[in-house]
């Protein structure tokens, strides 16, 4: 068995110095000289201002890096992305990346390609050409990666672990070019618990259309720009925060002694309250095995605030395991 202070100094060191494959994530585009307007009246946060990052140098800070969510005329997210500027070179157009979950992209590609109408804009799926990897350490390490000109990468918000700030990054490269990238399941398995500590939600297949942006605290995480223009649900976003009508947040979980198989934890399972058995008060959005606690798993859990009042949070069913109600590591934006 791996002993628990090997696992920690993992959380800073990556064993093989090269991004791990993210099967998970995918990568849209959408390029032209109408990009940015055509984004700006589809996405939750503004896309205007981005620095344009041009291949082989990496995309970080507000500036150049934003969280974005689209969402449907009700309101609910139906993806979340991490998006950058990244022209293929200093004098070709806009091209924005969007960083997106793998299982959505095909679909929300063919969603946004639909309202192009005339615009002079393009929109790509290219997860299927692309690969997609993470890399995380130290501050100090990520900023030293090298990568060749054909790749884009994007640095995630540090996700802080036993007092100590870990750095991510995303990168992305054409199949055909040189690997950079490797398959190694140990880095995977810390790359998937570190985004579940960042309590940064990311919507998946099983989650789709389930919440308005507050609902996972995706206003208190800078992924909704309450400034900006119109653009679908931008109604129900702002009434929802400015009328106070969300009763419900992102939170973090954990539980114990559950093998990391069971489906129970997947993402879009329900939860259930002691209190009110008789209907769901949430659902898991992320889950991950913890690679600290050997038998821990750690979870983004969306859920009623009533229900961490009183009483327990049961997984999966009325009789499911009790979940334990972890601190989030960002203050809420109060609605």
């Amino acid at each position: 068995m791996t002993n628990t202070s090997q696992i920690q100094q993992n959380w800073l060191k990556n064993p093989s110095s090269l991004p791990c494959n993210l099967p998970q994530w995918g990568l849209i585009v959408v390029e032209g000289p109408d990009a940015a307007s055509f984004l700006q009246n589809q996405l939750t946060n503004s896309v205007l201002g981005l620095r344009r990052i041009l291949p082989g140098s990496i995309a970080q800070a507000y500036d150049a890096v934003r969280l974005v969510g689209y969402c449907n005329p009700k309101g609910r997210l139906m993806a979340s992305a991490w998006c950058g500027l990244f022209p293929s070179s200093a004098e070709s157009e806009e091209r924005y990346a969007l960083f997106i979950s793998k299982d959505i992209a095909a679909s929300i590609a063919k969603r946004l390609s639909m309202y192009v109408l005339r615009s002079k804009v393009k929109v790509v799926d290219l997860s299927a050409d692309w690969v997609i990897s993470g890399l995380y350490g130290s501050d100090e390490q990520i900023s030293d990666f090298e990568f060749d000109d054909s790749c884009i990468a994007l640095r995630m918000p540090d996700v802080m672990v036993n007092d100590q700030a870990i750095a991510r990054l995303l990168v992305a490269r054409h199949q055909n070019s040189s690997p950079n990238s490797i398959n190694n399941n140990e880095v995977l398995d810390v790359w998937n618990a570190l985004e579940v500590l960042s309590a940064i939600p990311r919507i998946v297949q099983a989650t789709q259309e389930q919440f308005v942006p507050q609902m996972i605290n995706f206003e208190s995480v800078a992924g909704v720009d309450f400034k900006k223009g119109c653009y679908p649900g931008q109604e129900i976003v702002a009434r929802s925060q400015y009328r106070g009508a969300i009763k419900r947040r992102l939170q973090l979980a954990h539980l114990n002694d559950v093998e990391p198989c069971d489906s129970f934890v997947m993402p879009g399972v329900e939860l259930f309250h002691s209190k009110d058995p008789s209907q769901p008060a949430g659902m898991v959005v992320l889950s991950a095995r913890s690679p600290i606690e050997l038998e821990r798993t750690d979870l983004q859990i969306e859920c009623k605030l009533e229900a961490l009042e009183d009483g327990e949070i049961h997984l999966g069913s009325p009789e499911g395991p009790v979940l334990k109600i972890d601190l989030l590591p960002y203050p809420l934006i109060e609605i």
